[in-house]
């Protein structure tokens, strides 16, 4: 799976998908969303089929304009959970 950053608010599941197809079978593709506001966060991700095609993606992508925003393309790396500071489960306001 590879982490899209720098994404344009205009870019969509959708345009994700159709700029990574070019570079191997793209399974699937997520922009995500605010959930209040419904406008894009910023980033995504894309699962391409085989490490090979995630690569190629990865070297032709990073760096280069998508919707007129230089995106960031690289491996998401799951943190391990132990990792991650403790979850506040107060739902504080």
């Amino acid at each position: 799976q590879l982490f899209v950053g720098n994404l344009s608010w205009g870019t969509t599941d959708d345009s994700l998908h159709q700029a990574f197809s070019q570079f191997g079978q793209v399974q699937d593709t997520i922009v995500l969303k605010d959930r209040e506001t419904g406008r894009s966060r910023g980033f995504g991700f894309v699962t391409m089929e085989s490490a090979d095609e995630a690569q190629a993606a990865i070297d032709a992508m990073n760096e280069q304009e998508l919707d007129g925003r230089t995106i960031r393309v690289n491996i998401a790396n799951d943190r391990p959970a132990g990792d991650r500071p403790p979850r506040d489960n107060n739902f504080g306001g």
